[in-house]
């Protein structure tokens, strides 16, 4: 008697920036969950991660923002975010936000164990070598800090674009050096933040590619803002819109040609 294959249940944890600014990056992620074996859910009342308020301070709302999210994700085999800030939040933080509570310490880390970059969750977890779109561009990609540094993403992005057909990849200096943006950074720092947002710009330009790709929302807007502020020509895109081979939409700050 054969015995019935059920595909793994992931959660979309969708992101306040994917939602509110670019639900493309949603739909794209929820293709390539698809692509990759699994069935894709939304939970209707999840909300922020709560990143803001842990970064300024407030750990009350970020715990009760974290229980929230845990209460309404931990039912999947999955957690999976198109967003390397938010997914190192689920993941590496929220742990800290609970830990030597009787209640909620156990429940979290069994939540935090099952949360995933989109890249990373798609390589890393199922597998996936490459994919099946074509794009006739020369691209660059920045790695966004919080998905490189507390999630170890890098390879994981650059192997599935070296499967597109016709996309070249063109490495800019500094991939990995910060973008400015850094959440509230920006806001409370907005002189430094600008600078170090030219300095990248500049970066990305001397590669001569046509097509600027990361995998965080808030690092993308800050630099496709800053491009279109000075004229340039080069689009802007999640990467997961890239994999996904769902780039009819505008680009991110209707940024390039």
């Amino acid at each position: 008697m054969s015995q019935v294959q059920t595909r793994p249940k992931v959660g979309l944890f969708a992101t306040c920036l994917v939602d509110l600014f670019r639900p493309s990056v949603g739909f794209s992620a929820v293709k390539l969950i698809e692509d990759a074996g699994c069935d894709v859910h939304v939970p209707i009342a999840q909300t922020c991660c709560g990143q803001p308020a842990y970064n300024s301070g407030d750990t009350k709302d970020t715990r009760d923002l974290a229980k929230q999210v845990i209460e309404q994700f931990e039912g999947f085999d999955y957690v999976v975010a198109p967003s390397g800030s938010c997914g190192a939040m689920l993941k590496m933080h929220y742990p800290e936000l609970f830990k030597g509570d009787a209640l909620w310490e156990e429940r979290c880390r069994r939540f935090s164990d099952k949360v995933f970059e989109l890249v990373s969750f798609l390589t890393d977890v199922r597998g996936m070598t490459e994919v099946e779109v074509r794009l006739d561009r020369t691209v660059t990609y920045h790695d966004s800090c919080s998905g490189l540094r507390e999630l170890g993403i890098s390879k994981q992005p650059r192997a599935l674009l070296s499967s597109v057909e016709g996309l070249e990849l063109k490495e800019m200096a500094g991939s990995d050096v910060c973008c400015g943006f850094g959440g509230t950074f920006c806001v409370k720092y907005p002189d430094i933040s600008g600078k170090i947002v030219s300095k990248k710009t500049a970066m990305i330009s001397e590669t001569g590619a046509e097509l600027l790709l990361a995998g965080d929302m808030g690092c993308l807007m800050n630099m496709a803002g800053k491009l279109k502020r000075e004229g340039s020509t080069i689009e802007v895109r999640h990467v997961a819109e890239v994999l996904a081979g769902m780039t009819d939409s505008r680009p991110i700050a209707g940024s390039g040609k």
